[in-house]
């Protein structure tokens, strides 16, 4: 029989919190788990810092030249090295991803939230651990996909 999958979704805002730490660890008992990294405040101050617009559409930031797509990157590379790492010293078997797709070289961002619906049918239970004044909207934007569970920290 295989192992039970589960994908988290956890806010930028979040990497340091040890309770979350400890809400990975009580999931990854149980499942294969894939935790992917938002970095939307960082990613806001990164392109405030060169100068890039900040701008958003109905599918989340948007960018309009490779220059900011590649900062974009980098900044949740950069998240998902710190998560790796806290896992790793807390001994949780996990991987790490990034919501970005490299599509025959175009490099696509992918809002974190899009990306748990992008990747709800292939898991068993999906979460999306956000900030305490997040938790209420995120739980009206996903109410009708019953295997997403918001968590607020």
């Amino acid at each position: 029989m295989a192992r039970k999958t589960a994908l988290i979704k956890i806010s930028g805002d979040l990497l340091s919190k040890k309770e979350v730490i400890d809400k990975i660890r009580e999931i990854s008992v149980g499942y294969f788990t894939v935790i992917t990294v938002g970095g939307g405040t960082q990613i806001n101050e990164a392109f405030q810092g060169k100068g890039f617009p900040i701008k958003f559409g109905s599918l989340g930031r948007e960018t309009e030249s490779l220059e900011e797509k590649q900062l974009a990157r980098d900044v949740l590379e950069k998240n998902q090295l710190e998560i790796q790492d806290f896992l790793a010293e807390e001994g949780i078997a996990a991987t790490a991803v990034i919501p970005f797709m490299d599509v025959a070289s175009v490099l696509c961002p992918i809002n974190g939230d899009i990306f748990v619906l992008a990747t709800y049918l292939g898991f068993d239970s999906l979460y999306i651990f956000t900030l305490k004044e997040r938790e209420e909207q995120k739980r009206k934007d996903f109410e009708k996909y019953p295997k997403i569970k918001v968590i607020g920290f």
